[in-house]
């Protein structure tokens, strides 16, 4: 039944409009009464985007079983591929949709309050695990939004070439800028023990470059050294920190 209110309602919205569409017209082509509309949905908004509950309470659980041993930035793009995987099982459907939302204020404005229930709980969640970091709660707050953005953007641009084309792959490159930018770096391989060895347990090491003549050097270089490894954000908070130094 659920099934097809679903169906009856983009019907109409597609033949009448989705402002033209009432309750009472989806019921009557659905052959049910208004109260199995209600029960399976709050508002027609709802009948519009029926697997976000679903697909919400099913992120939820995924980072409630996380633990220790997940890196908590890939577990959230990990968790934000659900949501992909929602809209990737019926292509046709999620591209009615996706057009519908564009053309109606409304729908776009309900489609915004779910994106950031989904922002939320990935929130929540680096929260707990960030907990006792200076600026934890920021650090979190802010990979929330960059997974949500990226993931967005990625499935937005699939959803705008109609479903052509592998959108799980789109995602992936896009959640990878996420991932360089904030998540821990790979685990370096053990280093032998030697001398040289332990001259680097001292500090970093630095290979000498050759450097051109003083009177061919530039007067605008800058040259900024941060630890290897270090994640993306914090090399470019290294460089602009440095710039701004007159």
């Amino acid at each position: 039944m659920r099934d097809a209110l679903v169906a009856a309602a983009f019907r109409l919205f597609l033949e009448r409009g989705y402002e033209q569409t009432t309750v009472d017209d989806i019921v009557a082509l659905a052959g049910v009464g208004r109260r199995s509309f209600f029960r399976y949905f709050p508002s027609k908004e709802d009948v519009v985007f029926p697997d976000h509950e679903r697909c919400l309470a099913d992120m939820t659980a995924f980072l409630a079983a996380s633990g220790k041993e997940h890196e908590p930035v890939r577990r959230v793009c990990d968790a934000a591929r659900l949501v992909l995987l929602m809209y990737a099982e019926n292509p046709s459907f999620s591209v009615q949709r996706y057009r519908l939302t564009k053309q109606v204020p409304g729908l776009r404005a309900y489609e915004l309050s779910v994106v950031w229930r989904y922002e939320r709980a990935l929130a929540e969640y680096l929260r707990g695990r960030f907990t006792g970091r200076p600026d934890g709660n920021l650090h979190a707050d802010v990979i929330a939004a960059a997974v949500v953005a990226a993931h967005n953007n990625a499935l937005r641009s699939w959803l705008r070439s109609a479903g052509q084309g592998d959108a799980s792959t789109t995602v992936d490159h896009a959640l990878g800028y996420v991932q360089s930018a904030f998540g821990a770096p790979p685990t370096a391989p053990t280093a032998p023990t030697s001398t040289a060895a332990t001259a680097a347990t001292a500090g970093p090491a630095f290979p000498s470059l050759p450097m051109p003549p003083a009177d061919e050097m530039p007067d605008d270089v800058v040259v900024v050294v941060s630890r290897r490894g270090a994640p993306l954000w914090r090399v470019v908070q290294e460089i602009e920190t440095t710039l701004g130094r007159d």
